[in-house]
């Protein structure tokens, strides 16, 4: 049954769709807002007046992670239940098939860490702190945290953080690659949304297919991945998208074609 107050909803303007985190007072993801998350997810992906994402936890904080007073709780049958639905949440998150920006403001520790890791650009305030401390509690990441981080920064430095645990400040996150971008506290949600905007109207399928070969393809080896982008490629041709981008190539130049996403 859904709260009256959901803590996660999608508002959408202009072609962004902003998922954003409002369970006071810490943005902890119980099992309610791990199924919100999930809906606002999916509807985020299949709205065609969606064409970039951002994701936010407002101007004091992203999300402190799971609900660590619900999950202390839980039997260990009810983990296996728990946990395949918390993972369930952050892949609808990485699976939207458009661009994905966090806009960080606060601190992201824990599961606010892997949420933030589902996005394809990071942008962080300069005091937010940043950082996976499950080893802290006995358990491990378990929202993605262990694949994702040592896909983005490498698998030593991934270690070093997650056996220590400690939570990283916005410099370093930038030096290491965990974040993209970090500005003044009260610039992060207006340059996250400058970042989604630039690719309203623009190829929707060509983005879609950039982050499907990214993603599938840095999950195999070479090979595997050079198939998969010779087949996404092939799979452009013929749509008005590449129809229009190149005849106005040629007729006018580049930067001139008008995007249907079809």
């Amino acid at each position: 049954m859904k709260r009256e107050e959901p803590g996660v909803r999608l508002v959408v303007a202009d072609g962004v769709g902003t998922i954003e985190l409002s369970r006071a007072p810490v943005n902890a993801l119980d099992r309610a807002t791990q199924t919100e998350l999930r809906e606002a997810a999916h509807e985020a992906a299949h709205r065609r007046d969606v064409e970039a994402v951002v994701l936010y936890g407002g101007p004091e904080k992203f999300s402190a992670g799971a609900d660590i007073q619900e999950m202390a709780g839980l039997e260990p049958i009810d983990m296996v239940l728990w946990a395949s639905q918390l993972q369930a949440a952050f892949t609808a998150v990485a699976d939207i098939p458009k661009p994905v920006v966090a806009a960080v403001t606060g601190f992201a520790l824990g599961g606010g860490c892997e949420l933030a890791l589902t996005a394809d650009h990071r942008i962080l305030a300069t005091e937010t702190k940043i950082g996976l401390p499950e080893v802290k509690l006995g358990v491990i990441p378990g929202a993605g945290g262990t694949q994702r981080l040592s896909r983005l920064v490498g698998t030593a430095k991934a270690k070093e953080i997650m056996f220590t645990g400690r939570a990283l400040s916005a410099q370093e996150a930038l030096e290491i690659g965990l974040a993209d971008r970090v500005v003044e506290r009260d610039q992060v949600l207006k340059e996250a949304m400058a970042w989604a905007r630039q690719f309203v109207g623009g190829p929707s399928l060509a983005l879609r297919a950039i982050k499907q070969a990214v993603d599938l393809g840095t999950g195999t080896d070479l090979r595997s991945g050079l198939e998969i982008e010779r087949t996404l490629f092939e799979g452009l041709f013929g749509t008005r998208d590449q129809l229009a981008g190149m005849r106005t190539f040629v007729e006018s130049g580049p930067g001139k074609a008008v995007f249907t996403g079809r």
